[in-house]
This record gives structure tokens, sequence and C-alpha cells, in this order.
């Protein structure tokens, strides 16, 4: 269930109520937990002044985990946000979905 709350006069901001005994969301933190610790590791790799090669190997590593990340959320996104709002005649949602991919596709 999607929230609409204003922050001042100027901005919507939208929340997601998520259960966080989902499977779902274990997964999705379970990621960027393992994102987190992969940063660190570049970061000590930076100090300890490893091979550019590896760190460059490391960094790519991060990106394919994030991309992971990204397609787990946009298609919860899409099973979850996008179809209720379908289904209550929102289909406004549908224009964002499409900005949402082209931003994602750059």
């Amino acid at each position: 269930m999607v929230k609409e709350q204003k922050e001042c006069c100027h901005t919507n901001i939208k929340f997601k109520e998520r259960d966080k005994e989902t499977s779902e969301y274990k997964r999705l933190v379970c990621r960027l937990n393992r994102i987190e610790g992969q940063i660190r590791g570049i970061k000590k790799m930076l100090d300890d002044n490893r091979y550019c090669v590896d760190i460059l190997t490391q960094v790519s590593a991060v990106q394919s985990a994030l991309n992971a990340f990204n397609k787990e959320l946009l298609g919860q996104h899409i099973k979850s946000c996008v179809v209720n709002d379908i289904r209550q005649g929102k289909d406004e949602v549908v224009d964002e979905l499409v900005s949402l991919l082209q931003k994602m596709m750059k």
C-alpha cells in the first residue's frame, strides 16, 4: 500500500508500508548488506594499495549486485504498487513506471 504524505507545499513524498517479516523484504535487506560489505572491501583495497584491476573488478561486482537489487525491487514494485494503482484507476502510474525505466536504462 502506498501512502502519500506532503512534506511541504511543493513536494509529495510517497511511502510504501513493508512487512519486515516477508521473504521479499528480507531478501532486499540481505542484498543491501552484502553490497555494503563489498563497498567496505573496496575501501580496504584502496587503503591497502591494491592493484587497480583488482579494485575495478570488485566495483564491477558491486554494480552487478546493485542491478540485481534493482531488478528484485522493480519486480516487487510492478506486482504490488503498479498493479494496485491501475486497479484503482490511477493510470498515471504507467507514466511514472515508463519514466523510471528510462532513468534506469541510462
